[in-house]
């Protein structure tokens, strides 16, 4: 697959370590876009490192399952997260940046590693998600016509707007991959998307969250006589 000007073919062609970047609530995927608001010092020195070298972050969301609270400033990490490429970047002048990562390939956290630095760094390996890396891989199993379907329930339900034209020309795997990332559910939620084998799978996960949230809201409008 292409993420800016790099290629990669195989789990092989990744790094052995890269920086971590946790942050609850959201999931990087292949192919996907995610735009970042860098501004804590941590992370600065982060997207620095990352600049003069191979420009990979790993995203990953912290286990708070595992006890930590949300104040703990290094809480456990959950095993799989996803690799992605700088592909923008912008500075502020304010001490910020504004980045733009491509998501390359899911990764296991295999080890976290002691450092200096004032990110974390994790050892990883991708040997799990070889077909990650294959464009297009799996796309016509997944029922394209019931997932835009319930794209626009919600939609409506929400009186909400969607660019067609955009999701229209979308691949179907670009358009499952980031309708997942986009969907407003939890850090679970996120999570089983992300690990969800195979794009069918993670298609027919984010219809049957969507579908649950749905009947929810009618729950929640029906009043007794």
């Amino acid at each position: 697959m292409q993420a800016g000007n790099a290629t990669y073919t195989a789990p092989d062609d990744l790094p052995a370590t890269v920086p971590l970047f946790p942050l609850t609530g959201a999931v990087l995927l292949p192919k996907a876009q995610m735009p970042l608001n860098i501004f804590e010092p941590r992370y600065v020195a982060m997207v620095d490192a990352a600049l003069r070298s191979d420009r990979l972050i790993g995203m990953i969301q912290p286990d708070f399952a595992a006890g930590a609270s949300q104040s703990d400033d290094r809480p456990p990490l959950l095993r799989i997260g996803c690799l992605g490429r700088i592909v923008a970047f912008q500075e502020t002048g304010d001490g910020r940046y504004l980045i733009s990562l491509t998501g390359i390939a899911r990764f296991t956290l295999e080890e976290e590693l002691e450092t200096v630095t004032p990110y974390r760094i994790g050892r990883i390996s991708a040997a799990a998600f070889p077909l990650d890396f294959e464009t297009g891989r799996g796309e016509n199993a997944v029922d394209r016509e019931g997932l835009v379907r319930t794209l626009r329930a919600y939609l409506d339900a929400n009186d909400l707007e969607a660019d067609w034209d955009s999701i229209d020309r979308a691949s179907t795997e670009v358009l499952v991959n980031a309708l997942s990332m986009m969907s407003p559910y939890g850090p679970a939620e996120k999570q089983a998307l992300l690990e969800a084998p195979d794009l069918r799978t993670r298609a027919e996960t984010l219809v049957a969250l969507t579908e649950v949230d749905l009947a929810r809201r009618d729950d929640d409008g029906v009043t007794l006589q």
